[in-house]
């Protein structure tokens, strides 16, 4: 079983920062890693938290938060992020977002819901896309973004 120690996890995680495309130094964006981690309390229930990511294995399940914030003195709008699923990750799903996110399985050149989208095969014959086969997120704010204002976004994979 193959262990990806947290500073290795992060860099993997965030070698394919998210993107925005809007006037430079308007919005500052940065993205951070959660691990998910089953628990049991002292009562014997169970429950799910997030930790640092001390160590990730094959199958564990993470949450990328996405967090954004207008630094400009004049509203953002037409504001678009665009984050590419790092490869060591395959995405499978979004937080409280999903209602006006996108993914691509092209590498970003073409964005919709998933249930749309569709993959060729190495024999030229296409199948509907499955959440492994997402490479980029995205989320295009209907609304300006005010000054000073920001929030959080996020989605979920698992390391492959």
């Amino acid at each position: 079983m193959r262990t990806i120690l947290a500073p290795i996890a992060a860099a993997l995680m965030l070698a394919t920062p998210a993107f925005a495309q809007t006037a430079p130094n308007a919005v500052t964006i940065s993205s951070t890693v959660q691990a998910v981690k089953d628990v049991t309390d002292a009562k014997g229930v169970k429950k799910r938290i997030l930790v640092e990511p001390t160590s990730v294995v094959p199958g564990t399940p993470l949450v990328i938060w996405v967090t954004y914030k207008n630094m400009s003195a004049k509203p953002v709008t037409s504001f678009v992020i665009n984050n590419p699923v790092n490869k060591s990750l395959d995405f499978t799903g979004f937080g409280d977002n999903s209602g006006w996110a996108t993914v691509s399985v092209d590498g970003g050149k073409t964005f919709g819901s998933l249930a749309t989208l569709k993959v060729t095969k190495a024999d030229k014959s296409i199948r509907l896309a499955i959440p492994a086969d997402v490479t980029n997120v995205r989320w295009s704010f209907a609304k300006p973004i005010a000054p000073n204002v920001g929030g959080v976004l996020s989605f979920y994979g698992v390391v492959k």
